[in-house]
């Protein structure tokens, strides 16, 4: 699969990151980057982003990334720290990979604001399967 492949499947098959107004907006070899425009939705009852929202968002980048090689990799350990909150605004994650061995990789994701602020920062490692990532069953559109 090429990497305009791996993004287009992202953008259709993640139903959740789609049904929270997220798209894979750029992809290469074991990077991603994420986006989002902050909804109501997407606030908590302090009125700030959602730490899930943020963890969808770095996740759903982080997913991306560990998959760029067509390689199917599945998520076994992931953790954020979340500096600062938003109200409204574009938010990007960006996922790069840090270190890669036959079965396991480990990414960084840092969640920005439009303006660059760093709202939060999450790691996450993953087991490479030997599949490729196009053997899956086919989501309906």
């Amino acid at each position: 699969m090429d990497f305009a492949s791996i993004q287009a499947f992202f953008n259709r098959a993640d139903s959740f990151a789609r049904h929270n107004g997220m798209s894979i907006t750029e992809l290469r070899d074991g990077f991603a980057r994420a986006e989002m425009e902050l909804q109501p939705s997407h606030l908590n009852g302090a009125r700030t982003v959602h730490g899930g929202a943020l963890f969808t968002l770095a996740d759903f980048a982080f997913a991306a990334a560990s998959n760029s090689s067509g390689r199917l990799a599945l998520s076994i350990n992931s953790s954020i720290s979340i500096y600062q909150g938003a109200q409204e605004g574009r938010l990007t994650a960006e996922a790069r990979r840090v270190s890669e061995s036959a079965k396991l990789a480990s990414y960084e994701v840092a969640i920005r604001t439009a303006g660059g602020d760093l709202l939060a920062a999450f790691q996450g490692m993953v087991y490479r399967k030997a599949a490729p990532l196009d053997a899956l069953p086919a989501w309906p559109e």
